[in-house]
């Protein structure tokens, strides 16, 4: 944390502790000197400002010893709050229209700054999906790209999983107070992006999460952002409300097209239809990534190279029964019996083959079907 005094932290907290709406408390930190001016402000002062009756009076009724469980929190040497006017904040954050007073963190804030990515999508997606996404993080990553997301069930998971694997890292942004991990299940993998990352919250400690909260976290993920990606989401998904975010906030937007027969796929469809660039490969979305940031920054030839001699290397290694089999796989679901009506193989030896190309992550597997996956194109 930049150099602050004591007192003008414990005011700042304070500031944070009154839950003011993000532009509200931006309009009213801009027309004062300082926090501590704030609170001395008499109501006739405040009541200039575009602060209605109840948010005057939580300044004035605040309980100060709220702030306490926030000291103790920064008190642990991988704690910290960076705000606004801090020459660490993330300078694309700094953008939008309502750029959060201050963001708690865990882990390695130099993070913010890196160029990223959003990746968004179902939290109940397929097993092809979840793939994917993991795929395209660790390829974007590797290509220098850090990748951002909401640490939710699903896609979320897939894509820190994946960006993990890579070399730039990954950001975590949570609707909740830092004092916990939600959802629990997630707890392992929010230490791994604390080490190789960064977790971030404008919620103060003892924050639990709540329904109200994550839209407004979302306009964070796509703000750190120059782009957002999604991955399988339904017509009524809550990540096509990070798509709106940054469709408003002048990011690019791309989208991975599914099945017509997939109702995750229709959300990604209508971003299509509605101007989203359609990206079939991770290189599709640097060929137009690499124009909005410095070229030195990605590495987009070798992260190119490198799937593609992945890709190719895994082939040579395949017999030709092997790769007849993948001919005859799509990329949605299909059970083993089709597959034996489809090919000249019987189901114990489809079975067996199956398993090794779900091995080399060239297949995956959900309630017996089985589907190709990115890995598997020639």
């Amino acid at each position: 944390m930049a150099e602050i005094s004591e007192d003008d932290l414990h005011q700042r907290l304070k500031l944070v502790r009154c839950y003011l709406p993000p532009t509200t408390l931006n309009q009213l930190v801009s027309n004062f000197s300082c926090a501590a001016a704030i609170f001395d402000a008499s109501t006739s002062k405040l009541s200039k400002t575009q602060l209605n009756e109840s948010q005057i009076s939580r300044i004035n009724e605040l309980n100060i010893t709220e702030i306490d469980r926030d000291l103790a929190w920064l008190e642990h040497p991988d704690h910290g709050i960076l705000f606004y006017d801090d020459p660490r904040y993330p300078q694309q954050l700094l953008e939008i229209n309502d750029p959060p007073y201050a963001l708690f963190y865990i882990g390695d804030i130099d993070y913010l700054n890196q160029t990223q990515l959003a990746m968004v999508g179902s939290r109940t997606p397929t097993a092809a999906g979840k793939k994917i996404a993991e795929n395209f993080a660790h390829h974007l990553s590797d290509a220098g790209i850090t990748i951002t997301s909401g640490l939710a069930h699903g896609i979320d998971t897939a894509s820190h999983l994946g960006a993990l694997k890579g070399l730039a890292g990954s950001i975590a942004v949570v609707a909740n107070g830092l004092h916990t991990i939600y959802p629990r299940a997630n707890t392992k993998l929010a230490e791994a992006i604390s080490k190789n990352g960064c977790l971030i919250s404008e919620s103060p400690i003892g924050t639990d999460p709540h329904k109200g909260l994550f839209p407004k976290r979302n306009r964070i993920i796509s703000g750190l952002s120059i782009g957002t990606l999604v991955t399988e989401a339904a017509i009524n998904s809550g990540s096509l409300i990070t798509t709106r975010h940054a469709m408003e906030q002048g990011r690019e937007i791309f989208a991975i097209p599914g099945s017509i027969h997939n109702p995750l796929s229709k959300g990604c469809h209508q971003l299509i239809k509605s101007g989203a660039k359609l990206v079939e490969t991770a290189a599709d979305i640097l060929e137009e990534l690499l124009p909005l940031v410095n070229s030195s920054s990605i590495r987009h030839t070798s992260a190119a190279e490198s799937a593609q001699t992945s890709s190719e290397k895994t082939h040579d290694e395949l017999d030709s029964s092997y790769q007849s089999l993948l001919k005859h796989m799509e990329y949605e679901p299909v059970a083993i019996d089709e597959l034996v009506e489809r090919s000249n193989l019987n189901a114990s030896e489809i079975a067996s083959m199956l398993l090794i190309l779900e091995l080399q992550g060239m297949v995956v597997s959900e309630n017996g079907l089985y589907s190709r996956t990115l890995n598997s194109t020639n």
